[in-house]
C-alpha cells in the first residue's frame, strides 16, 4: 500500500473556495486593446478591457465571443504557471488528462490524451488518437510527436468536445492548439532563460528575432532540459525516469504587402532517455506466466499444468505461486517501493521529431481571403520496458516506429457583413514503419516449457508492420447574424480514409535468436510461420460530420449559446498477436463516433471573467481493449454517455491580485459491452472510462508587490485536484488512483520587465500519487505503475531585450 501526503486543511479549502469555476480560460493568446478588432498583435490593455483572441473556429476572434467551450493560455501565464510541456496541461485545464509513457510503448514522450472522457489508451501506430494536437494549425499524427516543450510559443488553447468540422478526423474528444511566437518585422530582440533544481537539473532556452530587410525577419531558438531520474532500478542504478532533451526551432516571414504573408518554420526534437520510471504494482499468483517462470526458478511449492511435466511431479498442478517471502517466487513480495524499480531487462526511451511547415496569407478582396499550410513532418522512436519489473521475464516489449507525414490544406475565408464562412480541402499521408518484439515465457508449448524449466531461453514475438493513411476532406462553416445579437452557424465535413497494412508476424523459438535476414514471407497454410499473409490489406472509413450552433449576446458581457458537434475517428486493424487470427487475416476494428450536445454562457464582468458549459454526450462503438491470451486487441464493443459542467474564471485587479480558477465534472456510464467470441472483455457495464475522473479542480492565486524603482515582486501558488482515477479499461485497483491534490509555490523579482528571477517549489506538499498504470493480470500476471515525481525546488534567472 503506497503512502500519501495528506492535503492541509488550508489548501482543501483554498480548492473548495473556488468551487465550480473552471480552469481559467487563459489569459490570453494574444491580448490586445479593445479597439476595432485589429489593434497589433501583443499590445496591452488593461486588464478590464483586454480582449483573448483564439482561432479555435479558423479565424481570429474574441474568446468571450466564440460558442465553444475553450480553454487559451498566453505563454505568460503557461509560464508562471509552470507548465512548461504539453503534458502540464492537464493541472490547469477542465476535463483533460494529459499522461506521459502511453501503455505498452515503453516511451516517455508517448502521449495519452483524453478530453471528456474520449481519447485512446493504445499509442501504437495503428490506432488514431482520439484528441487532435495542432502545432501552427499543422496536425500531429503520432503520439511521441505531442509531446511538446514549451519553448517560444505564443499561446496554447483547448478545444473540448468534438471538432470534426474544422479540424477533422481524430478530434472526436477535442483538440489541443500549440502557436508558436512567429517572426516580428523590424524588431531586433531576444530572450532567454536558465534554470537549475534538484535532482541535477539543468534546463536553458533562448530565442532571438532578427529583421531582414524591411519585409522579412527571423526567429531562431533553442533549448535543452537534462535532470536525473528519480526511480532507481535495484539491479544496476540506472536511473529511470530522467530527462535529457533538446530542441531547435526556426522561422521566416515575409509580408511584402498587408494582402500577403509567407510564413515558414521549421522544428526539431531529440530525447535519449533511460526509460519511463514504472514500478512492480502487483502480480497475480495464480497466473499462468507468472507460474511457469516461478517453476523454472526453483520456487518452493509453484506449480504449472504443463507438460513437460506429468501428473506425480510436485510442480505439476494448476498455475499458482505460494505467496512466501522467496526471491525465486514471482509474486507480490517483488515489491521494492514506490520509487525502486526491480526489473533486470533492457530499458530504453528515445526519440527524434522534426518538421518543416509553410502558411501562406492572401487577401485576395476586401471581404475573401485564402490560407495554405503545407507541412511534412518525420518521428522516430523506440522504447524498451521491462513490464513486470522483476529480475523474471514475464514479458518485455520492445517497440520502435519510424512515421512520416505529409499534409495540405487550402482554405478561403469570407468576412462580409453579417456573414463569415470558410471552406477548405484537407489532404493527408503518413506512412509508418514499426518493429515491436517482445520476449515472454510464453506460449506454453512442450518446446518452450522445457526450454524454460532448463534454465535456456524462453519464445519472442516479432511483429514488423507497414502502415499507411491516406485521407481526404472537404469541410465548410457558415456563421450568419439574422438580426443583431443573435448568430447563427452551421457546418458540415466529408472524410474519407484509407488504411493500409502489411505485416509480418510470427514467434521466434528460442528468443535469443536474432531476425531472420531476410524476413519470412509465408503464412502457416502457406508452409511458413506467420499469422497472417503477407499481402496489403486495406479499408476505407468515410463518414460525414458536422456541427451546429446557436449564439445569442445580451449585452457586450454577457453571451449564451447552444451547441451541437458530431465527430468520427476512424477503425484500422489489429496489428499484434501471439497466436494465428481466424483465416489468418488481420482482425479489423471500425470507426467509433461521438455526438455532443452543450449549452454555455460567457460573461465578462469589471475585470471578472466567468465562463461556464454544460454538455452531454453519446459514444457510440468504442474501440475497447479485448484480450485473446496475452495479447491486446482492439473491438468496437461498448456504448457510453457522458455528462458534464465546466467553468472557468479569471481575474485581475488593478491592485496585484491575479486569480484564477477552474473546473471540470464528469458523469460517465458505460451502458453496453458487446461480447466478442473468443475475447475477454477487459470492462463491464458499470465500470468507469478510463482517465475519466468525477472531478478535476484548479486555482492560481498571485500578488504583484511594487517595490518601486521598476521593480515587483510576485508571489504565488498554484493547486489542482484530480478525484479516483483509472488507467485501462476495466477496474485492477492496484493501478488505480484514488484522488490527489497538489500544488506548487514561487516567488519572482522582476527589474524593469526585462530581467527576472523566479525560485519555486513544484510539488510543494510531496503529494504521492500516480500518473499512469497498466496490467495484465488474467494470463501474464503483472501491473506496473508510475508515480509522479516528489517534491523538488528550482531556480530559474531569465532575461529579455
Amino acid at each position: 500500500m503506497r503512502g500519501r501526503t495528506t492535503c492541509s486543511a488550508a489548501a482543501l479549502v483554498a480548492l473548495c473556495s473556488f468551487g465550480f469555476a473552471s480552469p481559467v480560460a487563459a489569459q490570453a493568446d494574444e491580448q490586445v486593446e479593445q479597439n476595432d478588432r485589429g489593434t497589433d498583435d501583443g499590445e496591452q490593455a488593461d486588464s478590464s478591457d483586454d480582449v483573448i483572441v483564439v482561432t479555435a473556429r479558423r479565424r481570429e476572434e474574441s474568446l468571450q465571443d466564440t460558442p465553444i467551450a475553450i480553454s487559451a493560455f498566453s505563454s505568460e501565464m503557461l509560464q508562471d504557471r509552470q507548465i512548461q510541456q504539453t503534458q502540464d496541461l492537464e493541472r490547469i485545464t477542465p476535463s483533460l488528462q494529459f499522461k506521459p509513457a502511453g501503455q505498452l510503448s515503453g516511451n516517455s514522450s508517448s502521449s495519452v490524451v483524453f478530453i471528456r472522457g474520449v481519447g485512446q489508451v493504445d499509442p501504437t501506430a495503428a490506432v488514431d488518437p482520439g484528441v487532435g494536437i495542432y502545432l501552427d494549425e499543422v496536425y500531429l499524427g503520432r503520439a511521441v510527436g505531442g509531446a511538446i516543450d514549451f519553448g517560444d510559443i505564443e499561446g496554447v488553447e483547448v478545444l473540448r468536445g468534438p471538432q470534426g468540422t474544422l479540424f477533422g478526423r481524430n478530434t472526436i474528444g477535442g483538440a489541443i492548439l500549440v502557436r508558436t511566437r512567429q517572426p516580428e518585422i523590424g524588431v531586433f530582440g531576444g530572450r532567454g532563460r536558465f534554470r537549475v533544481g534538484e535532482d541535477n537539473l539543468y534546463e536553458g532556452f533562448g530565442a532571438l528575432n532578427i529583421p531582414v530587410g524591411e519585409t522579412v525577419a527571423a526567429r531562431v531558438s533553442g533549448g535543452f532540459r537534462k535532470r536525473d531520474g528519480y526511480v532507481i532500478r535495484a539491479f544496476d542504478g540506472l536511473d529511470l525516469g530522467n530527462e535529457d532533451s533538446y530542441s531547435l526551432n526556426g522561422a521566416l516571414k515575409w509580408e511584402p504587402s498587408s494582402d500577403f504573408d509567407l510564413y515558414v518554420r521549421g522544428d526539431y526534437n531529440r530525447r535519449d532517455e533511460n526509460g519511463a520510471p514504472f514500478t512492480f504494482a502487483g502480480i497475480n499468483e495464480q497466473a499462468p506466466v507468472a507460474a511457469i517462470v516461478s517453476v523454472a526458478a526453483g520456487c518452493p511449492g509453484a506449480t504449472i499444468p504443463f507438460a513437460p511435466l506429468t501428473p506425480g511431479d510436485p510442480r505439476f498442478g494448476a498455475p499458482n505461486v505460494p505467496l512466501i517471502d522467496d526471491p525465486r517466487c514471482a509474486n507480490d513480495f517483488q515489491a521494492r517501493g514506490d520509487f525502486v524499480n526491480g526489473g533486470t531487462a533492457d530499458v530504453l526511451s528515445e526519440s527524434e521529431v522534426w518538421g518543416i511547415a509553410a502558411t501562406g496569407n492572401i487577401n485576395l478582396t476586401d471581404v475573401v481571403s485564402m490560407k495554405v499550410i503545407s507541412a511534412y513532418r518525420e518521428t522516430d522512436s523506440r522504447g524498451i520496458r521491462d513490464a513486470d519489473n522483476t529480475p523474471f521475464l514475464l514479458i518485455t516489449t520492445d517497440v520502435g516506429a519510424q512515421s512520416a507525414q505529409f499534409s495540405q490544406e487550402v482554405q478561403m475565408q469570407l468576412d462580409w457583413t453579417g456573414v463569415s464562412a470558410i471552406l477548405g480541402g484537407y489532404y493527408f499521408n503518413e506512412v509508418t514503419h514499426e518493429r515491436a518484439t517482445v520476449p515472454l515465457s510464453f506460449p506454453p508449448s512442450p518446446p518452450v516449457i522445457g526450454s524454460i524449466l532448463a534454465g535456456g531461453p524462453a519464445s519472442r514475438d516479432l511483429q514488423v508492420s507497414r502502415l499507411e493513411t491516406d485521407s481526404l476532406a472537404v469541410f465548410g462553416e457558415v456563421s450568419v447574424e439574422p438580426v443583431s445579437g443573435v448568430e447563427v452557424t452551421g457546418g458540415l465535413r466529408y472524410t474519407t480514409d484509407r488504411k493500409t497494412f502489411q505485416g509480418t508476424v510470427f514467434n521466434l523459438f528460442p528468443a535469443n535468436q536474432p531476425d531472420p535476414d531476410p524476413l519470412p514471407s509465408l503464412a502457416i497454410p502457406e508452409g511458413g510461420p506467420l499469422f497472417i499473409f503477407d499481402r496489403p490489406f486495406t479499408d476505407t472509413f468515410s463518414a460525414l460530420t458536422g456541427s451546429a450552433n446557436v449564439q445569442y449576446r445580451f449585452s457586450d458581457a454577457v453571451s449564451a449559446y447552444l451547441s451541437y458537434a458530431r465527430s468520427f475517428k476512424s477503425g484500422g486493424v489489429n496489428t499484434r498477436y501471439n497466436a494465428p487470427p481466424a483465416g489468418f487475416v488481420p482482425l479489423p476494428f471500425d470507426e467509433e463516433t461521438v455526438t455532443s450536445y452543450e449549452v454555455g454562457v460567457k460573461t465578462n464582468f469589471a475585470g471578472v471573467r466567468v465562463n461556464l458549459a454544460a454538455f452531454q454526450a453519446q459514444y457510440d462503438d468504442i474501440q475497447l481493449i479485448f484480450r485473446q491470451g496475452v495479447v491486446p486487441l482492439l473491438f468496437n464493443a461498448g456504448e457510453a454517455r457522458i455528462r458534464g459542467l465546466e467553468g472557468e474564471l479569471s481575474y485581475r485587479s488593478p491592485w496585484g491580485l491575479i486569480v484564477d480558477a477552474g473546473a471540470g465534472y464528469l458523469d460517465d456510464e458505460i451502458q453496453t459491452i458487446t461480447p466478442v467470441p473468443g475475447a475477454t472483455a477487459t470492462v463491464a457495464p458499470g465500470d468507469d472510462l478510463p482517465f475519466t475522473p468525477d472531478l478535476q479542480a484548479n486555482f492560481g492565486i498571485a500578488y504583484e508587490f511594487d517595490i518601486g524603482g521598476g521593480t515587483t515582486l510576485t508571489s504565488r501558488i498554484d493547486g489542482s485536484y484530480t478525484s479516483k482515477i483509472t488507467f485501462i479499461t476495466g477496474s485492477v485497483p492496484v493501478i488505480e488512483e484514488d484522488g490527489y491534490f497538489t500544488g506548487n509555490a514561487s516567488l519572482s523579482l522582476d527589474l524593469n520587465d526585462r530581467f527576472e528571477v523566479t525560485a519555486g517549489v513544484i510539488n510543494v506538499l510531496d503529494e504521492r500519487y500516480l500518473i499512469q498504470g497498466n496490467a495484465s493480470l488474467g494470463t501474464l500476471g503483472y501491473a506496473e505503475r508510475i508515480f509522479a515525481r516528489p517534491r523538488n525546488w528550482y531556480v530559474q534567472v531569465s532575461a529579455e531585450f
